[in-house]
């Protein structure tokens, strides 16, 4: 039986985390399989592990993610967000801000050495790798009779320095699993003269024959997001507000949690939307289904997205998504048959088709066969079969 590794920054809540959890825990029907995060950040998981993948840590993690926070904070010169965070945290606690602060950078320095000395001391058969410096890792200590797999969630967005650097990151791989067509497209053109084989494999989800449908039958709107800026919150609130402006009878459900939280339960009060709107906080995998299963729209304000697969759980309970273009990942799942796109992030515009959606929705109640289909081509089984035909016909 082949062992298999996946490599992970840590087992938080977030889209990376939750495909590889998927992923684990499909491979292990058929592979000794080992998730090696780098941080331990959570006690308790937020998505389920199957008992036979085994988790190896490789350091505490306690302050990990606020270091994260705070280096993202000063690359993007939002020193006031910054501020913001410190002050929170520390107050005027100064000898708990220098400890951290100590910690911190001897995160920074030690994790790439655990990383290290882990694939040194490697016996796996295949690595999976998450990130761009694991990437680089990977490709440098990794062992010749390994195969290598570099696997990319994020969108480049047209950023060429964030292209050049995945890139630059995998070429020691020896495959790269792209998880849109649009970016397999992209990378595959970049490393087609490389030794690191470009491959497409979507994101997957738990799609089960029977899963419980929306009537479609109430106005009851859903977004499942973290609450991060890519997200685009803040434009979904303003949708909300046009909504209501226009003496739109709906609920709008907003899942998730997140750094901007207070921040947008705030904009949802200034915006007069909060009679409206209901933040629910994280739930778990069967509340979520219960709550699409009682939606008639997934609406999707995201900047950017890679895959998108809310989008693909929303469908699976037969309900349709309206998204902005800008969402590259719902580009590609969205068609005429299973919702609506709408260009140029046009708030009035995305406004005025949910309201024409919910005054008839006669033509998605006649496909909701249609659109559950466009879920199931995303099944675990369907999915796990590509990864399969990589593990199974590559030896180096």
């Amino acid at each position: 039986m082949k062992k298999i590794s996946i490599l992970s920054l840590h087992l938080g809540h977030g889209g990376i985390e939750k495909a590889v959890t998927d992923l684990a825990n499909n491979l292990c029907n058929k592979y000794e399989v080992k998730i090696v995060s780098v941080y331990k950040t959570f006690e308790t998981l937020p998505f389920q592990v199957d008992s036979r993948v085994k988790i190896q840590y490789l350091m505490d993690g306690g302050i990990a993610l606020k270091t994260d926070i705070y280096k993202k904070c000063i690359k993007q010169f939002k020193f006031i967000k910054l501020f913001s965070h410190l002050f929170k945290n520390y107050k005027f606690n100064i000898f708990k801000l220098i400890k951290d602060v100590y910690l911190s950078i001897a995160i920074v320095i030690n994790k790439r050495l655990y990383v290290k000395k882990y694939l040194k001391n490697s016996n796996d058969d295949v690595i999976i790798s998450t990130r761009d410096y694991l990437n680089k890792l990977l490709g440098k200590y990794g062992k010749t009779n390994q195969i290598k797999i570099g696997w990319e969630h994020n969108h480049h967005n047209g950023n060429k320095k964030y292209f050049n650097k995945i890139c630059n990151s995998v070429k020691k791989l020896n495959y790269f699993v792209l998880v849109s067509k649009e970016l397999f497209k992209d990378y595959d053109n970049e490393l087609h003269n490389s030794d690191c084989k470009c491959i497409y494999i979507p994101n997957m989800i738990d799609f089960k024959e029977n899963t419980e449908l929306s009537k479609l039958d109430n106005n009851n709107l859903i977004n499942i997001s973290r609450f991060s800026s890519e997200k685009g919150l803040f434009d979904l609130i303003d949708v909300a507000s046009i909504l209501k402006k226009n003496n739109v009878d709906f609920k709008l459900n907003i899942v998730g949690d997140g750094s901007l939280k207070e921040s947008l339960i705030n904009y949802s009060k200034e915006m007069k939307t909060d009679d409206v709107v209901n933040f629910l906080g994280y739930k778990n995998t069967d509340e979520i289904n219960k709550l699409l299963s009682n939606a008639s729209l997934y609406v999707m304000t995201s900047f950017t997205e890679s895959f998108g697969i809310v989008l693909l759980e929303a469908f699976s309970h037969g309900v349709p998504a309206i998204a902005f273009s800008s969402a590259q990942g719902a580009n590609e799942l969205i068609n005429n048959d299973v919702g609506f796109i709408i260009k140029d992030r046009n708030k009035d515009e995305m406004a005025k088709v949910i309201k024409e959606y919910l005054t008839n929705k006669s033509k998605f109640t006649n496909k909701q066969n249609i659109i559950v289909k466009k879920a199931k081509e995303f099944s675990f089984e369907v999915v796990i079969k590509k990864w399969c035909d990589i593990i199974d016909k590559s030896s180096f």
